[in-house]
């Protein structure tokens, strides 16, 4: 869930790599020496009771129920309960006006970085931790970790093959008007939906936002050059033309029939049964639709259509997982952050991407784009003292580049319930992302 994706260039040499050389890292433990728990106290120490609040509806009755039991081999007097939310950003910004939002949960990407030590516990210095854990930058404040990465992942565009295949597509497309081709014979197969945008979900519309260094081609654009930049949503730059593609498959009327009425869940059997060509998603959802699927194999994922010279596709920490400030039995709470991240499978398997642990190898589903060219790489770091100046503008701004509202508006452009063009929602958006960098930098 997203979101959002935003690392260190130290990553890079572990993590960044062009698949024309891939090859997996040495896998070894993390470091014990140096937890985000900060004690030194055995598991038989540790007592009480902890609510951890996930967004995986999915599995929270199964698989997490199985975690918590090995979790007690090593915890014996620790109580695990769990509580899920099928609209994780919604629901939770509501609990947090209270101080009952359970011990351990995902760090919302609406909260400002700034304002993580009011809902947040640190959970130990950046300087240690980062020896332990790959993506920890974004959520680092005053130099104290908040969040650690539940997952890495890379984001792109899950799709069905069969559904590509029965429609005639052959190769898989690599720029927007390969892409929307591909879709249009898609629908007059008639036998799938095309792309399918989740629209009233909300949140699978952030996923979009993704993708942008793809669109840019560059590692670069989105926390340096971005942040720099008076015309963010002008035509020929990356914004603009990610949003494009959107608007473009609306129009076309290559999305579901009624978009106000789609289903999240739903959309995952669908596109494992071939009623969906495509959704635009991080990997973290590969696995997840495969397990619906009697045929995993036709579940695949390809980079975001893109006109860029280089194709990049970005890695990035999915859900960052931290103890809340609130929470009465906070060395408990930290414990199963630590076990959850290093010991249970959660980050590789049920996650869908690669474990944030230093030295962790890396999946085999990597290895299908090897001798292609394409590149899979972290996102360069904002610059020293422009730390969270992307976040800064865009809630200034109140655009919403990680929230579903500004696509919702394009979508309801492009399907002819808004009077407004797709340049109309554009400049407005960039008026205000300008009048708000302008505010922000003289602060």
């Amino acid at each position: 869930m997203k979101r959002r994706k935003m690392l260190l260039g130290l990553m890079s040499a572990l993590l960044v790599f062009a698949m024309v050389g891939c090859s997996s890292a040495k896998s070894e433990e993390p470091s014990t020496n140096t937890g985000s728990s900060g004690t030194a106290a055995t598991g038989k120490d540790l007592k009480g009771e902890i609510t951890v609040i996930t967004q995986k509806t999915d599995i929270v009755d199964t698989v997490f129920k199985d975690y918590a039991k090995k979790f007690n081999e090593e915890y014996p007097n620790i109580s695990v309960k769990f509580q899920a939310m099928s609209d994780y950003e919604g629901q939770i910004k509501v609990r947090m006006n209270s101080s009952d939002y359970g011990d351990v949960l995902l760090l919302p990407t609406s909260v400002p970085l700034a304002d993580l030590p009011q809902f947040f516990e640190p959970l130990g210095n950046y300087e240690d931790m980062k020896k332990q854990y790959n993506g920890l930058e974004e959520r680092v404040v005053d130099g104290k970790v908040y969040g650690i990465p539940t997952t890495i992942n890379y984001s792109g565009i899950v799709y069905n093959k069969k559904v590509f295949k029965d429609a005639g597509v052959t190769e898989v497309p690599k720029t927007p008007d390969q892409f929307l081709a591909a879709l249009q014979k898609i629908k007059d197969k008639g036998q799938a939906v095309p792309l399918y945008t989740n629209y009233a979900a909300g949140w699978p519309l952030t996923q979009w936002e993704a993708d942008l260094t793809t669109v840019a081609g560059n590692v670069d654009y989105v926390n340096v050059t971005q942040p720099t930049t008076d015309d963010n949503f002008v035509k020929g730059q990356p914004h603009y033309e990610l949003y494009k593609l959107l608007y473009d498959v609306a129009q076309k009327g290559l999305i579901e029939k009624d978009p106000t009425t789609t289903d999240w869940e739903s959309s995952k059997a669908d596109m494992a049964n071939g009623k969906i060509g495509t959704m635009v998603l991080g990997s973290w959802a590969v696995g997840q639709i495969q397990s619906k699927s009697q045929n995993p194999d036709d579940i695949g994922f390809m980079p975001f259509p893109t006109n860029a010279s280089k194709v990049i596709v970005p890695l990035a920490d999915d859900y960052t997982i931290g103890v809340s400030s609130k929470s009465s039995n906070k060395e408990a709470a930290k414990a199963w952050v630590d076990w959850f991240i290093n010991k249970s499978t959660y980050p590789t398997t049920e996650g869908g991407g690669m474990s944030p642990a230093v030295g962790a190898e890396l999946p085999a589903a990597l290895k299908q784009f090897e001798g292609t060219g394409i590149e899979f790489k972290f996102q360069t770091p904002a610059k020293a003292g422009q730390e969270g100046l992307v976040d800064k503008i865009d809630k200034d701004s109140e655009i919403g580049l990680w929230q579903p509202d500004f696509k919702k508006r394009i979508i309801e452009a492009a399907v002819g319930n808004k009077k407004e063009s797709y340049d109309d929602i554009m400049k407005d958006l960039n008026d205000r992302w300008k009048a708000s960098r302008a505010s922000v930098a003289s602060e």
